[in-house]
């Protein structure tokens, strides 16, 4: 096994002599977005988001830096996140620069057609890294073959014809691998009704009506484990008698799952490609239709074989098409669909939601079930898909695809056309968009192959803040109150009359506080050595000694503040001219409580807030004008 280490960017912000040449040109590169980011004029995103925190800072992006050297900005706390570029500009050391990190370690395992076996990835919240996942095809690869035919009273003719045809599929398929393997199932529906006829003479012979003898229904008989033996496929084919049942739709879906997870009874080799060949021609149940069997437990998605018959089948409902697809891409299945008749068209439709599977068209005397197996192998080699096996929160995969022909598509992860010995890359992007616990594992894995990469990625949130030995480092401000006050003297300017009997770091907190109870200041800023150093939010300006007012927190009406006729200070509502009320939505103005005649409210009532509140109880109306038993009500109507 060889080993790679790369470090992009590791610890705090290095002078070159100190690191690598590749931890070098990686702090260059990130200089470089930051030069070119104030260069070209772009919003700086490392200050636009007002961060007071080491651990804020470099979540905003790479070319964050957060200074963290002793009396740099103290006066206000956010300017110590910048662009490294602007930070070094301002006087800060670049000692004393917290910046983005990532360590990327690979493990070039020795996987037949896929490389790097594992990675071990680091990152903080807001990095990303790539690394270049390769897929080779290989020539003459091992193929197991499974036959899962549909054995209901409608195949007895392909069922005959069957017979034949293990010796031509092998023929034709040697073309592609000299060590092949097949297997044979059956399948019919879920022996229940109203899937099959319950009278007793019907469940004993299905196919009485036609006047022969066949075998009662099941859901999925297992017939022969994969094998090379020609003669001993041929022998087992022949013993198959059909089944019968009542509905159109058949129970496939049902036996697929069952031959994807039961490995070991089927014969599934792990160095082999594998390929379940399903024979029908009708349509598949789907999970809710078992209920009209009454049978409503779920598919739990595991083997449930015994004596090689499915003993599930009147248990658990028909798979979901998602959870049967789950399973095919974990067992690494391509599956056929060979249909014969317009059911075709039922099977094309599932394709989309299925990679790894085609559907072909089986003609009426199976004559063209070789050709269709080679065809189909063929077309499934020719597109690789790498996938990622499992989704984790606060983690993205983007995965782009670069062709053998030097043909790259942003956004899509697979090749088409590709041929044995070509080599398909994948460039891999995987960024951390918030901090977790622990190691989190990503699984690539291209679709219908045995290999994975396993990638090993944890997320680094934890500001150091270390600096050079030989000097004192300053802090990182991680904490909501930061007690290191080593370096700060409890002035004599304090008036805390208990500031000489108190330690040093209560004394200076106490100097944050507007009275001895409340939240050290007033939870809205930070406790710098006994000043208090207020947040500034997206809402608006945190000021005062304690940080107790703002400009944002007065009332809203209808969605703005001071109903956008005011100004918010200290807390409250200062009206413009013309406004007045708690939140400024009243208007001051009388005219729209004049009548034609100059009355306010017809006097029979006060404006208030623009609006006309009756004070007689008999009147009514917008401007109190309707007063039928009011004494002048007929002068008013002349």
């Amino acid at each position: 096994m060889e080993l790679r280490v790369f470090v992009n960017v590791a610890g705090s912000f290095p002078k070159a002599k100190r690191f690598p040449a590749k931890a070098v040109l990686s702090v260059v590169h990130i200089l470089a977005i930051a030069a070119t980011a104030s260069r070209t004029g772009v919003k700086n995103k490392c200050t636009a988001e007002k961060a007071y925190r080491c651990s804020e800072c470099l979540i905003l992006g790479p070319e964050c830096g957060w200074c963290f050297q002793k009396g740099f900005s103290d006066e206000s706390l956010h300017k110590r996140c910048d662009l490294i570029t602007n930070l070094i500009q301002k006087g800060c050391d670049p000692d004393y620069i917290e910046s983005f990190e990532v360590k990327k370690i690979v493990e070039e395992e020795k996987n037949l057609q896929l490389t790097p076996g594992k990675v071990t990835l680091q990152l903080r919240p807001g990095g990303e890294t790539s690394l270049i996942v390769d897929v080779r095809q290989l020539k003459n690869y091992p193929l197991d073959l499974y036959h899962l035919v549909d054995t209901s009273a409608s195949m007895v003719t392909n069922l005959e014809r069957l017979h034949s045809m293990g010796y031509s599929v092998s023929q034709k398929m040697a073309k592609y691998s000299s060590d092949f393997k097949f297997g044979f199932g059956s399948f019919v529906d879920k022996p229940v009704s109203p899937f099959i006829n319950i009278h007793p003479d019907k469940l004993i012979n299905p196919c009485s009506v036609y006047e022969t003898s066949c075998h009662p229904a099941h859901g999925f008989l297992h017939v022969l484990s994969l094998t090379d033996n020609v003669t001993e496929f041929r022998d087992a084919v022949e013993k198959q008698t059909i089944s019968g049942n009542e509905d159109t739709p058949e129970g496939g879906l049902d036996a697929l799952l069952q031959v994807a997870v039961c490995e070991s009874q089927i014969g599934w080799r792990k160095e082999a490609k594998r390929l379940l060949l399903l024979i029908t021609d009708q349509l598949s149940h789907l999970a809710l239709d078992s209920r009209l069997g009454g049978i409503v437990l779920p598919n739990d998605g595991n083997c449930h074989l015994k004596d090689n018959m499915y003993t599930h089948s009147t248990v658990m409902e028909h798979p979901s098409l998602g959870l049967l697809v789950d399973k095919l891409l974990e067992n690494s299945i391509h599956v056929i669909f060979a249909i014969q008749g317009s059911s075709i068209n039922w099977y094309k439709d599932l394709l989309p939601l299925m990679p790894g599977a085609v559907a072909r068209q089986l003609n009426s005397e199976l004559s063209n079930l070789s050709e269709l197996v080679a065809g189909a192998y063929q077309a499934l080699l020719s597109e690789v898909e790498l996938q990622v096996d499992n989704h984790i929160n606060g983690v993205y995969v983007r995965i782009a695809a670069i062709c053998p022909d030097g043909s790259t598509n942003p956004g899509q992860n697979k090749c088409r056309n590709v041929k044995a010995d070509e080599t398909v890359s994948f460039n891999v992007t995987i960024g951390v968009t918030e901090c977790y616990e622990g190691d989190k594992l990503i699984i690539l894995k291209p679709v219908g192959y045995n290999e994975t990469t396993i990638i090993s990625l944890s997320s680094t949130c934890a500001c150091q803040c270390k600096g050079p030995k030989a000097h004192v480092a300053g802090r990182c401000f991680n904490k909501e109150i930061d007690l290191d006050c080593r370096l700060c003297q409890c002035e004599d300017s304090v008036t805390n009359s208990t500031c000489r009997t108190l330690s040093k770091e209560q004394c200076l907190i106490e100097g944050c506080q507007q009275y001895k109870d409340q939240p050290v200041c007033s939870n809205r800023g930070i406790c710098n050595c006994g000043k208090c150093l207020c947040y500034q939010t997206k809402l608006g300006r945190v000021y005062g000694k304690y940080c107790e007012l703002d400009d944002f927190s007065c009332p809203y009406h209808q969605g703005q503040l001071c109903a956008g006729n005011g100004e918010c200070k200290g807390g409250e509502c200062q009206c413009y001219s013309g406004w007045q009320g708690e939140s400024c939505n009243c208007s001051s103005s009388l005219m729209s409580c004049r009548t034609g005649q100059g009355q306010i409210c017809s006097g029979r009532g006060t404006c208030v807030c623009g609006s006309c509140q009756c004070t007689e109880s008999r009147s009514s109306g917008n401007l109190c004008e309707v007063c039928p038993t009011c004494e002048n009500s007929c002068e008013n109507s002349w």
